[in-house]
C-alpha cells in the first residue's frame, strides 16, 4: 500500500491561559514564538499559537489552543509526551534548567537505550528532551538555552493506548510507518527514510481510562504528519477510505497549510499536512516571526470582535526584530500565495460570525 507521510508536521495542545504557555514554552523549553493566529472552527476567538526551532522548520512545530474555558481529561487514546531532540549529554543542562525554574521534571531515564528527561507544562502537558546526535537543524536560542544544548525539533512523539494492534494496524497499513522495536510498554514505529521526526512510540497502557476527545485544558488535541502536497493529501484520503476508516474530514484550509483529520482506531485523532507555497512567511517576514496577531484573510474584517476576546499576550525579548538588523526577504513562493491563487483541490472554510460581547451594566 503506497503511503505519503514523511514524519511529523506538527502537534497540538491544549493548555489553559495564553500568557502562561507562551512563557512556558519560550522561556522553560526555550522555543522561538513564530506565530500567533487563530481557531479557524467555530466562532469563539482562541489562540492558535505556533512555536518552533529557529527556522520554523516542519517536524518542530508545536501548537496551543489555549483552552481555560474548561478542563479536559488527560487519558489513553491519546498523544501523551511532545518529544524534542537535544545534543548528546544535553540532558544534564536540562535538568538543571528545569530545576532553575522550578518545573516538575523526570530527572534522567533511558527508553531504547536513549537518555531523556520529561517535564510538565503548568497545565499538566508532558514534554521529553531526548539526546539525538544525528539532528543538526537550527535551535532557537535564548539568554538561558545556548546553541549547544537547544532543542532542533522533534524527535517524535509518545501515544497512550489501551491495545496496540489496532493502532500498530493503523500506522503501518494507513500511513507506511514500519515497526521498529519493544521496550517494555513502548512500542516503537518510524517512518522510513533520513528526515528527523519520524518516530511514534505506542504506549500500552490497559488499564488507563480514555481521555476527552474535545477542546480541554491540559490535553493533547492532535499529532499531524507533512504529507508535502495537495495531491498527496487526497491521496491519503483515498487510502483511509479503501482501509476502512470513512469518516476521514474533508480537506480543511488553515491559511498555512491545507489539513485533513481522521480519528485512528486508539482514539488518536490524526491529521495530514500539505504546506501551502510560502508557509508561515505569507504575512511576515523570518526577523518579525510570531510578534504580532494575524488573522486569514475571512476572518479579517472581525479583528475588532476576536480581538476584544482575547487575553492580550506579551511577546517574548527574544522574538522581537533587533533594530538596525537586515531583514531577509520572504521565500518567493509566499509572494506567489499572497497573489490570490485558489487552491489546485476543494477546501473548506469555517465561516464564522464572531460578536463583541455585550458588556454587564
Amino acid at each position: 500500500m503506497q503511503t505519503f507521510v514523511l514524519g511529523v508536521h506538527h502537534i497540538t495542545l491544549c493548555p489553559g491561559r495564553a500568557q502562561e504557555d507562551v512563557d512556558f514554552f519560550t522561556q522553560v523549553l526555550g522555543q522561538r514564538l513564530i506565530k500567533q493566529t487563530v481557531l479557524m472552527d467555530g466562532s469563539i476567538p482562541i489562540y492558535h499559537l505556533y512555536y518552533g526551532n529557529a527556522d520554523a522548520d516542519v517536524g518542530s512545530i508545536a501548537t496551543s489552543f489555549p483552552y481555560d474555558r474548561k478542563p479536559g481529561r488527560a487519558g489513553s487514546g491519546q498523544l501523551s509526551a511532545t518529544s524534542y531532540t537535544v545534543p548528546k549529554g544535553a540532558t544534564t543542562f536540562w535538568k538543571a534548567h528545569f530545576d532553575a525554574h522550578g518545573a516538575e521534571h523526570s530527572g534522567v531515564q533511558e527508553r531504547f537505550g536513549t537518555k531523556y528527561l520529561r517535564v510538565r507544562h503548568p497545565a499538566g502537558l508532558l514534554f521529553e528532551m531526548i539526546e539525538d546526535a544525528s539532528d543538526h537543524r537550527n535551535p532557537w536560542t535564548t539568554k538561558q538555552v545556548s546553541k549547544d544544548v537547544g532543542t532542533r525539533g522533534f524527535f517524535g512523539a509518545v501515544l497512550s493506548v489501551r491495545d496496540v494492534r489496532e493502532q500498530e494496524s493503523f500506522f503501518v497499513d494507513a500511513l507506511g510507518f514500519r515497526k521498529v522495536g519493544v521496550d517494555g510498554p513502548y512500542h516503537r514505529f518510524e517512518v522510513p527514510g533520513t528526515a528527523a521526526g519520524r518516530i511514534v512510540d505506542l504506549h500500552h497502557e490497559p488499564d488507563r481510562a480514555p481521555g476527552s476527545w474535545g477542546f480541554g485544558a491540559g490535553t493533547a488535541h492532535h499529532i499531524a504528519f507533512n504529507v508535502e502536497t495537495d495531491e498527496a493529501l487526497v491521496k491519503q484520503k483515498a487510502i483511509y477510505e479503501e482501509l476502512g476508516y470513512t469518516d476521514a474530514s474533508e480537506v480543511k484550509d488553515r491559511f498555512y497549510f491545507h489539513s485533513m483529520y481522521v480519528r485512528s482506531p486508539g482514539g488518536i485523532l490524526v491529521e495530514c499536512t500539505a504546506n501551502v507555497p510560502g508557509g508561515f512567511y505569507q504575512d511576515e517576514t523570518p526577523e518579525e516571526l510570531g510578534t504580532k496577531l494575524h488573522l486569514p484573510p475571512w476572518f479579517e474584517e472581525q479583528r475588532a470582535a476576536i480581538v476584544s476576546q482575547l487575553e492580550p499576550i506579551t511577546v517574548p525579548e527574544e522574538n522581537r526584530p533587533k533594530s538596525g538588523a537586515k531583514s531577509a526577504p520572504r521565500p518567493a513562493a509566499a509572494a506567489a500565495h499572497k497573489s490570490g491563487a485558489e487552491p489546485a483541490i476543494p477546501v473548506s472554510r469555517t465561516k464564522a460570525a464572531f460578536e463583541t460581547p455585550k458588556r454587564s451594566k
